[in-house]
């Protein structure tokens, strides 16, 4: 009886094909954005077909989620287990990742194009959108929680509007640097409003609003 071979998985130059269209997508979107940036401009940027393009990814709604999660994928490239860090730590990956989307315009406004296109009816993304959101809203919440039980006090209920508004502030200041970068530093205004928020969590502090 002869023994059952190992699966192996994608070869190394099929991958590397696959990361060269996702590059090519999320350049194409972020420009044009899904439902009007053509598979056939994507496909001439790396020298395909149409076919081409569906043969690795099936569809143009399949390829836009691999495209989402590739932009995903590279935030936490470099971190342990490829994971977001809990805590104070989590902030500083933040402020960190902030500094990065200084350096790749086309990753973040692809990001800014799909994520406002994803609140229109049927939009394939908004199911990504919609669970990306909840789950980067709980995280936040929890690293509050977590940094107020290390610093000896008491969470606020004002914890979850905290997790929202930091990444509210953070999306909005990418929309602004987009449309005029001499005007925003994106990592300064970015790391001014995170510490802001992270402050008035830790130390509440009336204000005469």
């Amino acid at each position: 009886m002869s023994a059952t071979r190992p699966k192996s998985g994608p070869r190394p130059e099929t991958l590397e094909r696959r990361r060269e269209i996702l590059r090519a997508a999320t350049e194409t979107f972020g420009a044009k954005g899904y439902n009007r940036g053509p598979l056939t401009e994507i496909a001439e940027k790396v020298g395909m077909t149409h076919a081409g393009i569906l043969h690795h990814f099936g569809s143009k709604n399949e390829l836009l989620l691999e495209v989402l999660q590739y932009r995903d994928d590279t935030d936490v490239a470099e971190l342990p287990d490829h994971h977001i860090p809990d805590g104070a730590d989590l902030f500083r990956h933040l402020v960190r990742t902030v500094r990065l989307n200084a350096l790749r315009a086309g990753i973040v406004q692809a990001y800014a194009v799909l994520s406002a296109e994803s609140v229109t009816d049927d939009h394939p993304a908004r199911a990504f959108f919609e669970q990306r959101y909840a789950t980067l809203r709980a995280e936040v919440a929890h690293a509050f929680r977590a940094m107020c039980q290390e610093a000896g006090v008491e969470a606020p209920d004002t914890v979850d509007k905290a997790a929202a508004s930091i990444l509210a502030v953070m999306d909005g200041l990418q929309v602004q640097w987009l449309l005029d970068p001499t005007a925003v530093d994106l990592a300064q205004a970015s790391e001014f409003a995170i510490e802001a928020v992270v402050a008035q969590v830790l130390t509440p502090r009336p204000t005469p609003l």
